[in-house]
């Protein structure tokens, strides 16, 4: 047996205010969101939907005595945060909005959620190649790094330099050529209107400058909307909120950023492989300690095409992943609830991040998503596991005997489904049993009844 040293819980900067403080301001931030977010939750009819239409943003603006933009900023603001789910063209309470008086982690969660969103509040300039605001996305965190160890407000300049330099880094990383001096100039009839943007992505590295001088004044300002940051006469300084919540995403960098079992490097396939005999802790410790290699949109990306994988074990271990990731992951969790394969998986982990006991949340599945799940985790146990563990995977079904659970398993539509329940005839010591499920392998195998 090998013991580990345990690392007592960080404490945040000196001057962090506390929890209860940075909640008022969380919730200060999103008043308005939340204002609209009860309006929209208690408007019948399909007028709260998203974008809201004509119709329902005057009446919005004109109950709730705010301009149309200023609704229309609200709105976009309450879905990023999870004040609202939209069902349709319904829109409904989020849990945070009905947490929101009472649940100081539930706003601050919500407002987290708003800030990793920044780049979405504040439309990026137009005219601007996709890939450079991209660019600028994944550079920012370094920006915000520098401003929380400054403890203070730093200089635009020493940002845009900062900016720069991990842009190309990026560029360097993707083996990307920047476009030389060398390179011709449009002439000035083929393009009379010509934005800035243009002119950056044709100058070369002398116009680059001023493409990043232009996107770093959109961060900041996208970052201040979202109260993350105040901005100076050439200075920026981070709020009392963006303070802690830099702090925080660098402290589990720090934590996480230790893989006792060595799969930072690996893909996100043999990750979940290499975690697949760890007991919970241990596995935990692995996913973050790969996550904080990574950025969160590619991270979870790569943990879904593993999920709409055909190896149900991975598919299992993959959700476990993105409960470390929490809160970031919540938007991509959500738009898969459509994906037969992983709704079951997806409904479960957002009962679990909306507060549900994880032994209650098996209630949120309907009859045939639990059967599926029961074959899921079925094939799993066949492929990965050991015998007696399929035999007694029988006594989780949602079904209260044998025959109801073979019934509602040949309806359900699982590709899996004949070679699990030939495994599990094979498995099962009943002579009885075995032959009932084989009986009912075989009817699925030929489409029979």
């Amino acid at each position: 047996m090998t013991t580990r040293r345990t690392r007592p819980a960080p404490r945040p900067p000196e001057g962090t205010p506390p929890r209860a403080e940075l909640a008022r301001q969380a919730r200060a931030v999103l008043a308005d969101a939340v204002r609209i977010a009860h309006w929209a939750a208690g408007t019948p009819g399909p007028g709260a939907a998203a974008p809201l239409a004509a119709h329902a943003l005057e009446r919005a603006a004109t109950a709730l005595e705010l301009s149309p933009a200023q609704v229309r900023a609200g709105w976009d603001r309450a879905r990023l945060a999870g004040l609202v789910e939209l069902h349709g063209d319904t829109a409904r309470p989020g849990w945070r909005l009905r947490a929101w008086d009472r649940d100081d982690s539930a706003v601050l969660r919500g407002w987290v959620a708003l800030f990793d969103a920044w780049s979405l509040v504040h439309a990026a300039p137009e005219g601007i190649e996709a890939g450079a605001v991209a660019e600028a996305v994944e550079a920012v965190p370094q920006v915000l790094s520098l401003l929380q160890l400054s403890a203070g407000s730093v200089t635009v300049p020493a940002l845009l330099d900062l900016l720069g330099q991990r842009v190309a880094e990026l560029q360097e990383e993707r083996c990307e050529v920047p476009l030389g001096p060398g390179r011709s100039a449009p002439a000035a009839s083929a393009a009379p209107a010509e934005t800035a943007a243009d002119q950056a992505a044709t100058a070369g590295p002398a116009r680059s400058a001023d493409l990043n001088a232009l996107l770093l004044d959109w961060a900041l300002e996208g970052l201040a909307a979202v109260g993350a940051l105040t901005l100076g006469k050439g200075h920026a300084t981070l709020t009392p909120l963006g303070n802690w919540a830099v702090w925080v995403k660098l402290e589990q960098i720090c934590v996480a950023a230790q893989s006792p079992a060595g799969n930072i490097e690996q893909s996100a396939a043999d990750m979940l492989l290499g975690c697949a005999r760890l007991t919970p802790g241990p596995a935990r410790d692995e996913y973050r300690a790969w996550l904080a290699a990574r950025t969160v949109g590619s991270a979870v990306a790569e943990l879904l095409a593993v999920a709409r994988g055909e190896d149900a074990l991975l598919r299992g271990l993959a959700f476990e992943a993105l409960r470390v990731v929490g809160a970031p992951a919540e938007p991509e969790v959500r738009a898969v609830l459509a994906e037969p394969s992983l709704r079951p998986y997806a409904l479960l982990w957002l009962a679990e991040y909306e507060g549900y006991d994880p032994d209650d949340a098996q209630d949120v599945l309907s009859r045939e998503e639990a059967t599926w799940l029961w074959v899921d985790t079925a094939a799993a146990v066949a492929d990965h596991g050991e015998t007696g563990l399929l035999v007694r995977h029988l006594d989780s079904a949602v079904q209260g005997t044998v025959p109801a659970l073979l019934d509602e398993v040949r309806a359900v539509g699982h590709p899996r489904t004949v070679q699990v329940l030939v495994a599990l005839a094979a498995a099962h010591p009943d002579p009885a049993l075995a032959k009932a499920v084989r009986r009912a392998a075989f009817q699925v195998h030929t489409g029979g009844a």
